[in-house]
Parts: structure tokens; sequence; C-alpha cells
């Protein structure tokens, strides 16, 4: 069932897990991810930036795919579908398409100017029963265009927007979308510990969850993160297996030319990531 993020994300911060939130960009994604989440008995956030959206025709054609693909593949786990990294303009689409969640990303204006925007959504999602995510400091590397350098947050600042009654709170921490660098200095504990003592029980968000070693996972989550973004993983993992089967010359058995059967592995190396994912959050068996 669609619903909004805030009671998982809740559920989480009180009982120290975190829920992941897959990205998807097309059907195989889609169904890979909910049969999932249904398999672990976890609840789950379809995240989708609008550079996605659009490739799949736009927001209301993805609504509608996940809507139906809730029901014909029977997922009654908690599902939310998110817009990742929204515009202004891009949040009231999503909220006119049917979205379950939106997160809006003011990070790169000025404070005020964040404050602003995001208090006048707070309002419309709290009317529509949608849950709203905001962001303070910048997530590094690249996002449908947009280039952040990985600013940590200000938590003064933080607290400014989560008092705002927003569901959720993105705070730069040093994290960054992509492949980390080996020269990666790691997540800030300090500015992401600093943000849980301003913010109480608003469930933290960390972006850029790929690359990320398992033990500062686990110290986020331990610090106030309920949910972790994960994008980048499952791309390669299905970029991987896709290439394994062309070069293993699959394609040319048979009808392994049939792109049901040439995305088979790649969806089937998804699935194994994100339950990877979701044993490693603590989120199985907490739909």
């Amino acid at each position: 069932m669609l619903v909004s993020a805030k009671e998982m994300l809740d559920k989480a911060k009180a009982g120290h897990y975190a829920v992941g939130q897959f990205n998807i960009n097309n059907l195989e994604w889609t169904k890979s991810i909910l049969l999932t989440a249904q398999e672990m008995n976890s609840p789950v956030i379809l995240g989708v930036s609008e550079g996605a959206g659009k490739y799949m025709t736009g927001f209301k054609t993805v609504a509608a795919m996940v809507k139906a693909m809730i029901e014909e593949l029977n997922i009654t786990v908690p599902v939310a579908l998110h817009l990742d990294h929204g515009t202004y303009e891009g949040c009231y689409k999503c909220i006119e398409a049917g979205f379950s969640s939106i997160m809006f990303d003011g990070s790169h204006y000025p404070i005020d100017e964040n404050v602003e925007k995001t208090k006048e959504l707070v309002a419309v999602c709290k009317e529509k029963g949608i849950s709203l995510e905001a962001e303070v400091g910048s997530i590094g590397g690249e996002e449908d265009g947009v280039v952040g350098m990985g600013e940590c947050a200000d938590p003064n600042e933080c607290k400014m927007i989560a008092d705002l009654g927003v569901d959720m709170l993105a705070a730069g921490i040093g994290n960054i979308h992509g492949k980390y660098p080996a020269n990666w200095q790691g997540l800030s504990f300090e500015t992401l510990d600093a943000v849980q003592k301003l913010t109480g029980a608003m469930p933290l968000v960390l972006h850029g969850g790929t690359g990320i070693p398992e033990d500062m996972i686990k110290k986020a989550i331990d610090l106030g993160v309920s949910k972790i973004n994960v994008n980048t993983e499952c791309q390669l993992s299905f970029a991987a297996a896709t290439r394994k089967y062309i070069e293993e010359g699959k394609d040319q058995q048979g009808k392994g030319y049939d792109p049901r059967k040439l995305l088979a592995p790649g969806a089937e190396a998804i699935k194994a990531t994100v339950r990877e994912k979701i044993e490693l959050f603590g989120s199985a068996n907490k739909a």
C-alpha cells in the first residue's frame, strides 16, 4: 500500500533502525525493489529524482505504475513514493501526480528563503497527508546537474528547518552522491551528533548511502539517521550483471536477446543489493 513516509520513519527512529530509500529508474527497478521489500517484510521508500521522472515520461506515469504494481504484485508492506531532491516546482508537480512523500531541496538557497519555501510546503503537505523531507547543507557530488561540494550543515539552521514541522531532515555531514573517492574524509559524526541533539525526535536522512562503510552506517543510525538513500549501488550491480550476461554470449543463445531475459540478471542483482541493505539498515520484519 502507498503511504506517507512519516509513520514508518517515526517507528524507525524509535526502534533505532533505518528505512532504505531505493531510487527507481524503470519498471525492472521498481519491481525488484518492491518484491524484495515484501520478501523481507520491510517498509520501503521508492525514490524518484526529477531526471528519472522525466525519463519515465513524467511523474503521473511513475505514480500510476507504482500504484498498479503494488496492487498487481499484492504488496502489503508500507511503500512510500518519494520525490528525491525536488525543486520547488517539482514538489507541486509530484503532489498533483499522487506521490505520497516529497523532498524539497532548498539547500542551495539562502537559509531565509529555504525556511520560507519549506514552511509553505509544510502547510500543503500536512493538508494532503504527504510526508515532507527538507535539506540543510549540501550533499557532495552531482545529482540531476546540481553539483554539491559536501559542506557540513549548520546544526542551528537544521533546527530552524526542523521546527517548521517537516517530517524528516537531510543534513549534509560530508556524504556525497555517486562513488566515494579514495581521499574521502568520512562522515562528520560531530556534525550529526550536534544536529541530533538540536532536532530531537526528528528522523534524519543520510543521502549517498552507496560506499559508506558498514560501521559508519551503524553509527549514523545510532545517532538518529532513520532513512538511508541508495541509488548508485543498485546501478552498479545492475550494470555488472548485465555486462556479464552479454560477455558470456548469453544474449546470442536462443532468444537471449529478449529484453525480459536480457534484463533479468540485472533485476536479480538489484534484489540482492536491496536485500543486503535492508539487513544492514535493520528494517527487515519491521513492516
